[in-house]
């Protein structure tokens, strides 16, 4: 067997990691991707443990970003993100990953790709998969973007250099409208063999949907793993999921909806309560405003998706959403309570002749190289 051979950096950007490519190092032709980010990330592996590549084994370690020269003149680079399946061959190009957004600006910089900063850089990311703009700002330090700080994310262990993203005009990320269900901010949807659900459809950042834990038997406090280990949950989550990506716009019919399972992202939301984190700590109930579940890919996420927590706190935002009635009402910044811990998002709507308008939305994450090399592709 021999191998071929292509320049690669892995790295970690908030709660996920990802194989990063320059686009350059890839062939012009773009339909050889797929096939080469599969064998790179060891998919589709029926263990769902992808040994035999880099991949995780769960949604989030299961990525892959290609980063480039901008098509776009308010950009600086352009970033495409790709979901590869673990158990399948699905390379989804659909949504974007907000927690891998946020080393895209520090690689791009890094690799020369966009100069000019002396102390703070102020990269303008162009994201392909939505189309949006994402300015990520951050250190800089003897001419690199800076690694060591005091910043600390839940989900990461230790501290590291503060990455301000902001997600630009974030609305109608996946469809164009920020309440792509005939612009309602609360709609109740008839689900095939489950009946009429009470839920919100928001897109911004990405397409999610946001119901209520009773609806489908839970509290919301429960841990992913028992959340994944509960099919018949898991099956009704995906219902819910399919039948809200036909009424969005997404895809035609629930079995088309099936083949793109990265976006609408689908979670429960609930009132803050104590809960147990996944470190066995307590999460006190005036410690964040929303409680949040969601399903990435079809897994109970260990966090949040970054692009889901910003869709979250732009939906709390939004008058007579579900999120809306559940969320803590409080100035400022929107503290998002999730398995590992907390999230803060900033979010600012305007009403524009009488049309809600999802201004920005912005978090604070980390990220970090860890590998630097090639990733080897059997030939």
């Amino acid at each position: 067997m021999s191998y071929t051979r292509i320049p690669c950096t892995f790295m970690r950007g908030g709660t996920s990691n990802a194989l990063v490519f320059r686009r350059g190092d890839l062939p012009d032709d773009e339909s050889r991707w797929p096939a080469i980010f599969l064998a790179a990330m060891g998919s589709p592996d029926p263990n769902k443990r992808q040994l035999d590549g880099m991949g995780g084994g769960i949604s989030s370690l299961s990525k892959v970003c290609v980063v480039g020269p901008p098509s776009r003149p308010d950009a600086d680079v352009d970033y495409s993100f790709y979901q590869i399946g673990v158990a399948d061959e699905i390379v989804d190009a659909s949504g974007n990953c907000g927690n891998m957004s946020s080393a895209m600006g520090p690689f791009a910089f890094d690799e020369g790709m966009t100069t000019g900063a002396d102390r703070e850089a102020a990269v303008r990311i162009h994201n392909t998969n939505t189309g949006k703009i994402i300015v990520s700002r951050f250190e800089v330090r003897d001419g690199t973007a800076a690694v060591s700080g005091n910043q600390a994310i839940d989900g990461v262990s230790g501290t590291a250099a503060p990455i301000r993203l902001e997600f630009l005009d974030p609305g109608g990320a996946g469809t164009g409208h920020l309440l792509p269900a005939d612009g309602e901010a609360e709609s109740v949807l008839d689900v095939p063999d489950i009946g009429k659900v009470t839920l919100s459809m928001v897109d911004a950042a990405n397409p999610c949907v946001f119901l209520e834990p009773a609806t489908v038997g839970k509290t919301g406090t429960e841990h992913p793993e028992a959340l994944e280990a509960d099919e018949d949950f898991m099956k009704t989550m995906e219902d819910i999921r399919r039948a809200a990506s036909v009424a969005m716009g997404i895809a035609e019919t629930p079995e088309a909806a099936g083949g793109i399972p990265s976006i609408p992202k689908v979670a429960m939301v609930f009132l803050p309560t104590d809960y147990t984190l996944l470190s066995g700590q307590t999460m006190q109930a005036d410690a964040f405003d929303i409680g949040v579940r969601m399903i990435s890919i079809g897994n109970p996420h260990r966090a949040v998706p970054l692009t889901g927590g910003l869709c979250l706190g732009v939906a709390a935002r939004l008058p007579g959403s579900l999120p809306a009635r559940i969320a803590r009402q409080r100035e400022g910044s929107l503290r998002i309570g999730h398995p590992s811990g907390l999230l803060e998002v900033d979010a600012r709507i305007e009403d524009r002749n009488g049309t809600p308008h999802a201004v920005h939305g912005a978090v604070i994450r980390t990220a970090r190289r860890l590998f630097e090399g090639h990733v080897l592709i059997p030939s």
